[in-house]
């Protein structure tokens, strides 16, 4: 499923435009990505959390040289998925 495919499904369940469900769903985007931004924790109970991680730097290797790289530390995004929402994938 894409976004135009999400929109569509939101839009039909919601019994809303695809126009307002666009909406919806890029203002559910940007305020996680905001919250994820700052180091917060995005909790939709049922569904699942996203969580930032961070990755400590390591040593890499260059997979046509061979040679060793430094790869540098970061953050990174990860959700966890629900109780419900694995109850209901696994049905």
């Amino acid at each position: 499923m894409n976004k135009a495919d999400l929109v569509d499904a939101i839009a039909a369940e919601a019994k809303l435009t695809k126009a307002d469900a666009l909406r919806a769903l890029d203002g559910f985007i940007h305020a996680t990505t905001k919250s994820l931004k700052k180091g917060e924790r995005v909790v939709i109970v049922g569904f699942g959390t996203f969580v930032t991680h961070k990755r400590a730097g390591r040593t890499g290797r260059n997979p046509q040289t061979g040679k060793p790289i430094q790869i540098k530390p970061k953050r990174v995004a990860k959700f966890r998925i629900g109780v419900e929402l694995a109850k209901a994938v696994n049905k």
